[in-house]
């Protein structure tokens, strides 16, 4: 059996990218480029919903079935939609392959139909002490999101 493909476009204001997501039996696979961005780390994460109506504010918190804290992608206790930072270079790059067993692209636990965002400040990873660690990691605004679709397999 193929293994099971999405894709989501990321835009917003001066930022942009696309993220795939290839789920095969080990898990997901989501590999990306991002341009855009300042240099450094940005919380990366899948959020609830898949609506951009309001853009990026609209995608709701991140995606929690478990209604678990926010934590560490190696973490147990996590939001599923936790995947750590993206890192950009000097040139506002950043390039990413993130293997994750918690965003599944279909059952009832299914990402697909939701959004990934890029957020402007490092996540701490619910580590860093601040009133928004064990929700958010701190991340900061929403910098670009995009809608997870299937994609058809070759």
């Amino acid at each position: 059996m193929a293994p099971l493909k999405a894709v989501a476009v990321l835009a917003g204001t001066g930022v942009s990218g696309v993220v795939s997501f290839v789920e095969d039996g080990e898990g997901t696979t989501v590999s990306g480029k991002i341009t855009g961005l300042v240099a450094g780390e940005h919380g990366f994460h899948v959020h609830a919903l898949g609506d951009t109506t309001n853009g990026c504010l609209s995608t709701g918190a991140h995606f929690n079935p478990n209604n678990l804290e926010h934590g560490d992608p190696s973490d147990k206790i996590r939001h599923a939609g936790d995947l750590g930072n993206v890192t950009a270079g000097p040139d506002g790059v950043a390039e990413f392959v993130i293997k994750d067993k918690q965003i599944p692209l279909a059952g009832a636990n299914s990402i697909v139909g939701r959004a990934v965002v890029v957020h402007a400040d490092r996540d701490d990873l619910g580590k860093g002490g601040h009133e928004l660690s064990k929700s958010t990691g701190n991340a900061g605004g929403r910098l670009a999101c995009g809608v997870i679709g299937l994609q058809a397999s070759a």
